[in-house]
């Protein structure tokens, strides 16, 4: 969008450069100040953020997870008080965040010790009704039952030669003028060989020559 607004003041366009590793690199949060000013070497946490509490994982009563990040001062107030833990809610040692990430781990047992009997619909609807940041985490079954990748056409159905239908990922990314799109899965090994030596000059007996060397499918 920077490129398009630069475009439309000036007159002149310009090349856009970005390598995948960049863009993981940008959204990996304090990993490099922490290594430079302490030599910290961030390693694997699982699902928490280590001294920011509580954000986790939680298991639900059908062995699925929701994530609920209940960090911010006034958002773990909340989440205390959708849980029915007004003593969480009113401890002052729990009330800023040094204080929560110093019994993160306990913390985060406390929580689901009240996920763990909640279906996740259930959770993600207090949590949704106490406005703290929550999500379940998708299977691809729950992907493939989802109504908003299908309104989104994200699930689509192709037909394979058999005959039979196998959903697979839509086009990425929309485009309004040219959408793109598809009917088939790819071709079977050695399908199009023919069509692409006719168009490289090869008749057909040098089709059958090649083919009985085994150079070609």
């Amino acid at each position: 969008m920077t490129a398009l607004e630069h475009r439309r003041r000036t007159g002149r366009g310009q090349v856009v450069d970005v390598a995948l590793y960049e863009s993981v690199f940008s959204v990996m949060e304090s990993m490099l100040p922490e290594f430079d000013a302490f030599g910290v070497v961030r390693e694997r946490t699982g699902s928490i953020l280590p001294g920011i509490a509580p954000t986790s994982a939680y298991r639900c009563s059908d062995g699925s997870y929701v994530l609920i990040a209940g960090n911010g001062d006034s958002i773990f107030r909340r989440l205390a008080l959708a849980m029915g833990r007004d003593d969480l809610a009113g401890d002052p040692t729990l009330a800023h965040n040094d204080g929560r990430a110093g019994r993160q781990a306990w913390l985060d047992d406390e929580i689901e010790a009240w996920t763990s009997t909640r279906a996740p619909e259930a959770v993600l609807a207090a949590m949704e009704k106490a406005e703290v940041p929550a999500s379940k985490i998708y299977t691809v079954a729950d992907i493939a039952a989802d109504p908003h990748f299908e309104a989104r056409e994200m699930i689509r159905e192709i037909t394979l030669q058999d005959g039979s239908r196998l959903k697979v990922p839509g086009v990425v990314p929309k485009l309004s003028a040219t959408p793109g799109g598809f009917a088939r899965g790819g071709p079977a090994l050695g399908e199009h060989t023919d069509a692409v030596l006719r168009t490289l000059g090869y008749d057909d007996a040098r089709i059958a020559a090649l083919r009985a060397a085994r150079v070609v499918a």
